[in-house]
Formats: structure tokens, sequence, C-alpha cells
């Protein structure tokens, strides 16, 4: 499909959009028919110290900020092992990009736990879940050199990074991106080369809302597409939708509707018909379901235990309305683990712990080994 049919599909109007989502319907079930799947996760907001400033976000904080924190290996391992418990098999790490590099506080902080990095402290944190546990870590933490790519996919059967926007632009001043150095898109998009070049199965998307125009979303997926059909990596496209929330600086910014997600979905789906596209159901609540027609073949990690940190105020659906509401639409819910069933092989033919306990977490489809 052209980026121009894309761009004008992504404005059509809502006489056609029963249309354009039951050609995304369809396309989905040509790829992966009858199911749906999510991941049953603990989510462990590792630090959320940032040196960067996103006008969207309310995980980050400043050292001496109401609910600065960072977490302590007991309370990562004590986290997992309560998730465990639950029937979790991901392990969310998510944190702020490199804050030692703009706060003293967070280098005194690494110091104490015996680490110069939050890279380094990271690593240490996935390799104790997967010492100590039988849940596997999938981290988020920002941008990577090709050498911490590699050093990660040592103790993570799959890691993410959003690539959000490839427009610039919103770097300007008082713009999404303002004083966020590390959204430069090319700087992101080096990133997931650099994992597509060491075969690293990997998460991104785009996050829709910040000020991007209809292009740019367009553009945007295309990228990602490039990228796969070169190193073919992209393990999940995630479409995900800003939503405001007092005290941040986009505050009074105009959320996406449902029909702009669906269409963007929709044309996700249509631009990239043989990859795994989610969408968060908490952050489309109480209509998430409607998402399905739409061409979306996954729901993203849920957690049965902790918060959406970096959308609190949305709270995840249970897990039982989720696959009643899953199965009211015609699919069946499957519990996948962090690394998706055709990517499993990428980290089986690996030895040690990661591909040790992979193997006994999955199915013979590749699905999580516990009961969805």
């Amino acid at each position: 499909m052209s980026r121009e049919l894309a761009c004008r599909l992504l404005r059509c109007d809502d006489e056609f959009l029963p249309e354009l989502l039951a050609a995304a319907r369809t396309l989905k079930e040509r790829f992966k028919p009858g199911v749906i799947t999510y991941s049953r996760k603990v989510f462990l907001p590792l630090t959320n110290l940032c040196r960067d400033y996103c006008g969207y976000c309310i995980f980050r904080r400043d050292p001496g900020d109401p609910g600065a924190h960072t977490m302590t290996p007991a309370e990562v391992l004590q986290v997992v092992r309560d998730g465990e418990k639950l029937g979790c098999t991901e392990a969310l790490f998510s944190l702020g990009d490199k804050p030692e590099l703009l706060f003293s506080e967070m280098r005194e902080t690494l110091r104490k736990l015996g680490h110069q990095s939050t890279l380094q402290y990271l690593e240490a944190m996935c390799e104790l879940v997967l010492r100590e546990t039988s849940v596997l870590p999938h981290p988020n933490p920002g941008l990577l050199s090709a050498e911490w790519v590699r050093r990660l996919a040592a103790v993570s059967p799959s890691m993410g990074l959003m690539l959000e926007s490839t427009n610039a632009d919103l770097l300007r001043a008082g713009a999404a991106h303002d004083n966020a150095p590390d959204k430069l898109p090319a700087r992101r998009l080096r990133t997931i080369e650099a994992a597509g070049k060491l075969g690293v199965p990997f998460t991104t998307g785009l996050l829709i809302g910040i000020g991007e125009s209809v292009e740019d979303r367009v553009d945007t997926l295309l990228a990602i597409g490039k990228l796969h059909d070169e190193y073919g990596h992209i393990q999940e496209v995630i479409v995900q939708n800003f939503r405001a929330k007092p005290g941040i600086p986009m505050q009074d910014w105009p959320e996406p509707s449902l029909g702009d997600m669906l269409r963007t979905v929709a044309v996700a789906r249509l631009l990239l018909p043989r990859m795994n596209i989610q969408a968060p159901p908490n952050l489309s609540a109480p209509y998430y379901d409607e998402l399905l027609e739409a061409g979306i073949n996954d729901w993203g990690g849920v957690s049965p235990l902790t918060p959406d940190f970096i959308n609190p105020e949305k709270p995840w659906p249970h897990l039982e309305q989720l696959r009643r509401r899953t199965e009211e639409r015609g699919f069946r819910l499957e519990q996948r683990l962090p690394v998706y069933p055709e990517f499993l092989p990428r980290v089986l033919q690996g030895e040690g712990l990661l591909a040790q306990r992979t193997a006994a977490a999955a199915d013979a489809q590749g699905y999580a080994r516990r009961a969805a």
C-alpha cells in the first residue's frame, strides 16, 4: 500500500470506516487466525529517575521529588516471586534513560548498589530474575549501543524501545519531546537497527496524539516495516494512544479518539500484514474490545499484580474480563511469553541459563506453558 493511500485511509470518514476495519480484520485472520495473545507480567519500575523531560510523562522523577525511587534487588525479587505465584511469565523492566548522566544522586545510588551505570544494574537484575525465578525478563531501557544490546540479550529473550515518531520536530521548544534528547528519532532507529543486526527479538511502536501528523504516523510505521524487512527481528508493533493526566505539561492536550485508534491500528495492519500488532487495552477502556475489529492480534502485557506505572490512572482489565470480551468477538485468548512463539528459535539456539529458562517456560506451540 502506498504512503498516499495510507494517509487517505487515516483520514477516512465514518461511513468508510467499517470497510477499512473489515479489510484489516481479514488480513489479521490470514496472519494468525482465531487467536489473540497477551503476556501475563509484573511491571518493575527499576528507577523512575530520568534525564529526559517528555511532555506526556508522569512516570519520570527528579531526585527528591515525591515518589522518586530506585528499586533494590530485594524489592525486584519480591515482586517477581509474587507474580510468579499468579502465573506471570514476564518481568517488564521500565526505567528512565541513563539518569546517572544528569543526577549525582543516581550515581551515588548505583555506587551503593555496586554498579557504575543504570544499564549495568539492569543487566544484573535481569540475571537475578533469570537465576532465582521462572519468570523471563523483558527490559525497556531506552537508547542502547550495539554492545549493550548484546549484553542485555544474554539475560533476556526480548527487549523493547518505542520509536514513538519519526518526526524530529517534536523536539522543538514546547513540543512533546522538548528537553528529551533521547527521543531523537535517528538515535532510536539506530538502537532498533542494532538489535536487528544482532538478531534480537524486539518490540517497538508508535505513540499517537502527541502532536504528530497523519503523515508522521504513516512514516513511523513505514520506518518500522523497513527495518523489519531488512533484519526480520521486530516481533511486535505497538499502537499506543496518548492519555492526558493532571500535572504533566500536556495535561490539557486533546486525546486521540477511539476512531483515531481504530484507523491507526487498521492502517498498521494493512501496511504490516505479517507482523504482530498490539494495542494496550487499559488505554482504550471501556471500549477496548473494538480494537479487535481493527486487526490487532495481541493485547500486550497485562498484570494481575502490579499497576501500569506509565499510566497509573488506567488499571489493567481483569484477566477473566479480557478473556470474555475477546471470546465475544470470536477469538481465543492465549498467554504468550515476552518473546513471541515464532521468535523462540532465536533464543533457544543459544546456550546457558536464558535458553534453559525460556525452553522450560514454553509449551509445544511456543505459548506460555502455564494455563492462560
